[in-house]
């Protein structure tokens, strides 16, 4: 590869990790273990409901 020539790589995400690290004071804030418990509900939700049917 020429020395000149650039790859992408992290470069080219360099502006989307700045952008997604970034914390807004107004957004809602989530806890990650609640965001895990909720999917494991639904999972044994559904679960449920296809042994019902």
């Amino acid at each position: 590869m020429d020395r000149g020539q650039n790859s992408g790589g992290l470069m080219s995400s360099a502006g989307l990790v700045r952008y997604f690290d970034a914390e807004d004071s107004n957004a809602i804030q989530i806890d990650p273990k609640t965001v895990i418990a909720t999917g494991v509900m639904i999972g044994i939700l559904v679960q449920l409901l296809t042994f019902a049917a």
